[in-house]
C-alpha cells in the first residue's frame, strides 16, 4: 500500500549556488557517501541537486519535516537509487522508491513510499 508520495524539482544552478557561498550547506544536507559519488562525477553538481531534489520529494511524501540527513541516497550495484534511512528512526514505510533525472539546468526526483 502506498503511504506517501513526493515529487520535487530544482535549479542545479541554486544548489550550486548555495554550495559556493556557504561551504556549511554540504554538511548539512549531504552524507558522505552522497558526496563521494556526485565528486565522481563530470557536473557534480547535477548529481548533488538530484539528491537535494529526493530530500526535498521524501520530505513531502512524509507529509512532515525530516532533518536533511535521515534520508540517504545510495546506489544498488546496478546503479538504480534508492533511499536509506541513516538515523534509526521508524518512519512508518517499508519500502521507498526513488527515481531521479538531471539535465544541464535541472534535477527532478520522485519518492513513493510503501508499507
Amino acid at each position: 500500500m502506498i503511504v506517501g508520495i513526493g515529487v520535487d524539482m530544482i535549479e542545479v544552478a541554486r544548489v550550486q549556488k548555495a554550495i559556493e557561498r556557504n561551504p556549511r550547506f554540504v554538511d548539512k544536507v549531504f552524507s558522505p557517501t552522497e558526496l563521494a559519488y556526485s565528486e565522481g562525477k563530470k557536473n557534480k553538481f547535477q548529481h548533488l541537486a538530484a539528491r537535494f531534489a529526493a530530500k526535498e520529494a521524501f520530505i513531502k511524501a512524509m507529509g512532515r519535516a525530516v532533518p536533511w540527513t535521515a534520508v540517504e541516497v545510495v546506489n544498488l550495484p546496478s546503479g538504480q537509487p534508492t533511499l536509506a534511512v541513516r538515523d534509526g528512526r521508524d518512519y512508518g514505510f517499508t519500502r521507498a522508491q526513488v527515481s531521479l533525472s538531471h539535465l544541464a539546468e535541472h534535477a527532478v526526483a520522485v519518492v513513493v513510499l510503501e508499507k
